[in-house]
């Protein structure tokens, strides 16, 4: 089934500002939002579409590859094209644009999230979220990481409870449990984290000395990530389960992996595709050659055709980053003639000797050629 056009999806012109298509989200999202529609697929479906629409759309680049490609423009990136996997996917990532984190401030008011152990996802461990750096090939032929990770697991003295000797906390009497306060009355009524419990809608009396009562404890752990072939600079990864652990028993949080490719030396990318710039001597370039040039997997060879000049690009087949469709894009050699900044002995006699032969036939042909243009705009 084709997809809707993002302007069309949040209803604003395609001239609207960062502000407006906020707005317009904002107003889509709590009108479709899953606590309001409960068990409606349908309003799921849109609060999702609405998600993926201003994901791209407030993103500068991913708008104006949009804006000149469509949907097939913004495949690949992050999100965009692929949709979310899931609703905890998207607080997560629009946390921002509500004021808080998964879910948000705003959505919290309205639905009785409010912090509390009743709140839609308060059962779910906390998401965390850090940067990992890999090479440029590694970028493109994709790897493994071992990374250390420091997070909290749940106390193995009091067994997450954060009560001495693993005894059950009591249930906080400002709140009864709830772990929110209501304030206001007939429609608006605004909830608001209980200010005795935190939240938690339990109080501990006498807390674990272990962990003091928090029911957990930084650790450091290590896990192998998986970099795919061909991700991007920028790029987030979700690895499911490997966030924090809840202290209710629920699942645990999501780690989100930021990737940053290390710039290479001699190769940029465009796309999928690799670019290398490679000088070139004159007499390669007028009489052509054949060298032996870098690639992401070694050395191949790379025919000069005689005539080739400077700013000409040469394609060399499968020597770029593995795509999403299994197919590898090429590599892009941008010649450069290289012209010697002091040019001695035999070589400028030969360099003279040149010019005396161009001299005498009255310059370079393609100079010639332009000469006799501009002598005929005149005549």
């Amino acid at each position: 089934m084709s997809k809707r056009d993002y302007y069309e999806v949040l209803g604003v012109e395609r001239s609207a500002g960062d502000d407006d298509i906020k707005r317009a989200y904002r107003k889509l999202a709590l009108q479709y939002h899953p606590d309001r529609n409960p068990g409606d697929k349908t309003a799921e479906e849109k609060f999702k579409e609405a998600a993926e629409a201003y994901e791209v759309l407030s993103d500068k680049e991913k708008r104006a590859r949009y804006d000149q490609y469509g949907h097939q423009g913004v495949e690949g990136m992050g999100h965009a094209g692929g949709g979310f996997s899931s609703m905890e996917d998207i607080f997560s990532a629009f946390g921002d644009v509500f004021g808080g984190g998964a879910g948000g401030s705003i959505f919290d008011s309205f639905f009785g999230g409010g912090g509390g152990r009743r709140g839609r996802r308060a059962d779910q461990g906390a998401s965390l979220k850090m940067g990992v750096e890999v090479t440029f090939k590694e970028a493109a032929r994709g790897t493994t990481k071992t990374i250390d990770l420091r997070r909290n697991e749940l106390c193995g003295t009091c067994h997450g409870r954060g009560a001495r000797g693993g005894a059950k906390p009591k249930v906080c009497g400002t709140c009864r449990g709830q772990g929110v306060v209501r304030q206001g009355s007939g429609f608006f009524v605004m909830q608001t984290p209980c200010p005795t419990c935190g939240g938690a809608g339990q109080v501990i009396s006498d807390p674990c000395p272990d962990c003091r009562g928090e029911g957990m404890k930084p650790e450091k752990v290590t896990i192998k990530l998986r970099i795919p072939a061909g991700v991007e600079d920028g790029s987030r990864l979700r690895v499911s389960g490997e966030g924090e652990p809840s202290r209710s028993g629920g699942p645990r949080g999501d780690l989100y992996v930021v990737i940053q490719v290390r710039a290479h030396e001699f190769f940029g990318r465009d796309g999928n595709d690799v670019v290398l710039r490679l000088p070139i001597s004159f007499p390669q370039a007028a009489l052509g050659a054949e060298l032996e040039v870098p690639t992401l997997d070694g050395r191949a060879k790379l025919k000069i055709p005689a005539g080739s000049q400077s700013g000409e690009v040469l394609r060399m087949r499968g020597q770029g980053f593995d795509g999403d469709d299994g197919r590898r894009g090429d590599q892009l050699v941008v010649l450069q003639v290289a012209v010697p900044k002091k040019a001695t002995g035999r070589y400028r006699k030969l360099i003279e000797e040149l010019s005396a032969i161009e001299a005498a036939e009255g310059g370079p042909s393609e100079q010639r050629t332009l000469f006799d243009k501009i002598k005929d705009l005149f005549e």
